[in-house]
């Protein structure tokens, strides 16, 4: 999935720690309307399968996820 699809909101998580991109991400979802799209742009390693777990847990669709340089990584999340 190409992480420069349109996204509805952005937010920057970026010099952030577990768990705080996973909660800065669910209370900017909560501000979307269903099926809209969040991109959350970290840098926490763990971020990558945090994503993954929060997005299996909570019913949101983990569009994709992208490693960029610098060790900075983009995930894209739909509400549900």
């Amino acid at each position: 999935m190409d992480t420069q699809t349109t996204a509805d909101k952005d937010i920057d998580t970026r010099g952030l720690n577990c768990p705080l991109p996973i909660l800065k991400a669910k209370k900017a979802l909560a501000d979307l309307a269903s099926g809209q799209v969040l991109r959350v742009l970290a840098t926490d390693p763990g971020s990558l399968r945090d994503f993954q777990a929060f997005a299996r847990q909570t019913g949101h669709v983990l569009l994709g996820q992208e490693t960029l340089p610098g060790n900075e990584f983009v995930h894209l999340l739909r509400r549900r």
